[in-house]
C-alpha cells in the first residue's frame, strides 16, 4: 500500500528537488511546517520582483472595435471563400479562406489608423489576387491606434497563431498553414519588417516565424522617419529667417503659418485643399534641402513637392519627440543628419557653416530601449532578417520618403543580410499609391523566391547617379489597370512623365 503525501508535502519535496520560483510560491501557499514533521527547514529565497515598466500616455488610452463594421461580403467574380470576423484580445479581425485553400496564410498589416478610439480592420488591396491563387488572408485592427507598431506586431502575430482555432470554431477544420507570409502598407510596412526581424522575434510575447515579407511604402527606418520630419521643420525655420532655438518651438502654432508663407506662395489646405504647393523664390533652397533629406535627386520629386501630401508632412511639425505618447522620452534627433544645400554631393563651405549653425534636435538616451515585458515601444527594423524580404516604394513619397529604403539597405549591408533583400522603386508621387499589379508582382516575386530559390530583380536604391536617372523606377512600375484599382490613382499616374518604351 502506497502512502499518499499531502499536497503541500509533495510541493515541498518538489521545491527541494527543483528550486524554482514556482516551487517557492507553492511552498509559501502551504502555510507552516506542521504536516512535514522531521523535515529539515528549507532555506527560502524571496522571489525576485520584476520591475514593471512605466506607463505611457498610450497605455491610458481607451479603444473599442466597431463590431458592426467587421462583417464583409464576398468579392464579385472571385473564388468562393469562407469569411469570419470577430474580436481577439481587444483587436478586431477579418479572415478569408478560399474553398480551394492552398494551405498557405498571408497576414496583412494595415497602415496608420489615426488617433481616435475606434478600431477598424482593412483587408489587403490584393485580396482578389490572394484568394484567386488559393491563399487565405487575415488582418487585425490592432488593439490600439496612434503609431503603435508594438501593438501591430503582437496583434498580427496573435491572430496568425489563432488562425486554426478560429476556423475550427466556425466549423471548418484546417491543418496548420504550411507557409505564413506577412505584407503591409506604411505603418503596416513597419509592422511587416519588424515582424521578421530577429530582435523582435526573440522579444515578442506572441512568437511566430514568417517565411517571407513584403513591406510596401514602409517606415523601414523606424524612428528615423520622425528625425526626417524634425530636420525638414528646422530647415524650413532657418530658410524663413526664424530658426529654432529650442525643441519643440513653444510658439509653433503662431510662427508655423509665417514660416510656411515665406516658403510657399501657394499651399494645399483650408478652402483650397487641392491647391499645389508652389515654393517662393526664398523657398527654392528648402526644396533642394528636402529633396536631399527624402532620398536625393530622383524622378518625379518636383511633382511630389507640389502635391497635397505637403500639407500632411507639415501637419507633423511642432510636436515633441515622444511620438504622441508612444514614448515617455524624446527619441527624435537631428544630430546625425547632414543638411545638403544643393544637388552636388561634394561638401561646400556654405554647407559646413549651415550644419554648424542649425539647431540640433536632441534625443533622450534610451528613449526607445529594449523593454523587460516584450518588444521595444517602437520596434526596430534592424534588417536582422533570415527570410526573403521584397519591398516597394514610390519615388515621390514625402510622408514616408524613399529615404526609408536607403536606410534599410544600409542596415542590411552593415549586417550582411542584403542577400535576403530586394527593393523596387515605383514611379508614383503620393504615399502608397501602388497599382494592384505592382503589389501582386512584389508578393509573387517574394513567394517564388522563398519557395523556389529564384531571387527576383530589384533596384539599386543607393547609387545617386542611378537614382537620379530620368528613367529610374520604370522597371517595376506597372500602370495596367485592374477592377480593384483606384481610378484617381490611374489618372494621376497618366499625368506624370511616362517611361520610355521597353
Amino acid at each position: 500500500m502506497k502512502t499518499q503525501l499531502a499536497p503541500c508535502t509533495s510541493r515541498r519535496i518538489a521545491a527541494r528537488v527543483v528550486p524554482s520560483l514556482i516551487a517557492v510560491l507553492a511552498l509559501s501557499a502551504c502555510g507552516g511546517d506542521d504536516d512535514d514533521v522531521g523535515a529539515p527547514p528549507l532555506a527560502t529565497t524571496p522571489p525576485v520582483a520584476i520591475q514593471p515598466e512605466p506607463l505611457r500616455p498610450q497605455d491610458g488610452r481607451t479603444y473599442a472595435v466597431i463590431e458592426s463594421n467587421l462583417p464583409f461580403a464576398a468579392m464579385a467574380n472571385a473564388p468562393a471563400t469562407d469569411r469570419w470576423w470577430g474580436v481577439l484580445n481587444k483587436a478586431g479581425y477579418q479572415i478569408e479562406v478560399p474553398k480551394n485553400w492552398n494551405g498557405m496564410l498571408v497576414m496583412y498589416a494595415h497602415g496608420y489608423g489615426g488617433t481616435g478610439p475606434a478600431l477598424e480592420v482593412a483587408p489587403p488591396a490584393i485580396r482578389r489576387h490572394l484568394i484567386s491563387q488559393g491563399y487565405a488572408w487575415a488582418a487585425s485592427s490592432y488593439s490600439t491606434n496612434y503609431y503603435d507598431v508594438r501593438a501591430g506586431v503582437e496583434d498580427t502575430n496573435a491572430l496568425a497563431l489563432a488562425f486554426r482555432d478560429i476556423a475550427g470554431k466556425n466549423g471548418r477544420t484546417l491543418a496548420a498553414p504550411s507557409k505564413t507570409y506577412i505584407i503591409g502598407n506604411s505603418m503596416g510596412g513597419h509592422v511587416t519588417a519588424a515582424a521578421v526581424d530577429e530582435e523582435n522575434i526573440e522579444t515578442a510575447v506572441n512568437k511566430i516565424r514568417y517565411q517571407g515579407a513584403v513591406p510596401m511604402c514602409g517606415v523601414l527606418g523606424d524612428t528615423e522617419l520622425y528625425d526626417y520630419f524634425a530636420a525638414y521643420q528646422t530647415a524650413a525655420m532657418v530658410e524663413a529667417g526664424m530658426p529654432a532655438t529650442r525643441w519643440p518651438p513653444a510658439d509653433w502654432a503662431s510662427i508655423g503659418p509665417q514660416v510656411r508663407a515665406k516658403m510657399f506662395s501657394s499651399f494645399p489646405g483650408g478652402s483650397t485643399p487641392t491647391a499645389p504647393a508652389v515654393p517662393t523664390a526664398q523657398g527654392l533652397r528648402l526644396k533642394q534641402i528636402v529633396a536631399n533629406l527624402s532620398g536625393g535627386t530622383r524622378p518625379l520629386f518636383d511633382y511630389a513637392y507640389a502635391s497635397a501630401y505637403q500639407a500632411t508632412v507639415w501637419g507633423t511639425f511642432g510636436r515633441d519627440g515622444k511620438m504622441q505618447g508612444i514614448l515617455l522620452d524624446d527619441v527624435v534627433t537631428t544630430n546625425d543628419i547632414f543638411f545638403q544645400l544643393d544637388a552636388d554631393p561634394a561638401i561646400s563651405a556654405d554647407e559646413v557653416a549651415y550644419n554648424a549653425s542649425i539647431f540640433r534636435v536632441p534625443a533622450t538616451p534610451g528613449a526607445n530601449r529594449l523593454r523587460r515585458d516584450g518588444l521595444r515601444w517602437v520596434p526596430k527594423t534592424n534588417a536582422r532578417i533570415t527570410v526573403p524580404v521584397v519591398t516597394i516604394h514610390t519615388l515621390g513619397d514625402l510622408y514616408v520618403p524613399f529615404k526609408m529604403e536607403q536606410i534599410y539597405k544600409r542596415r542590411a549591408d552593415a549586417l550582411g543580410t542584403s542577400n535576403l533583400l530586394v527593393q523596387r522603386a515605383i514611379r508614383g508621387i503620393a504615399h502608397c499609391d501602388f497599382t494592384i499589379a505592382e503589389q501582386a508582382s512584389a508578393f509573387d516575386a517574394m513567394v517564388k523566391w522563398e519557395q523556389q530559390g529564384v531571387k527576383p530583380e530589384g533596384d539599386d536604391v543607393l547609387t545617386p547617379s542611378i537614382v537620379a536617372d530620368p528613367q529610374y523606377g520604370c522597371r517595376f512600375t506597372d500602370n495596367t489597370p485592374s477592377v480593384d484599382d483606384s481610378r484617381a490613382l490611374l489618372a494621376t499616374r497618366a499625368a506624370l512623365p511616362q517611361c520610355a518604351p521597353r
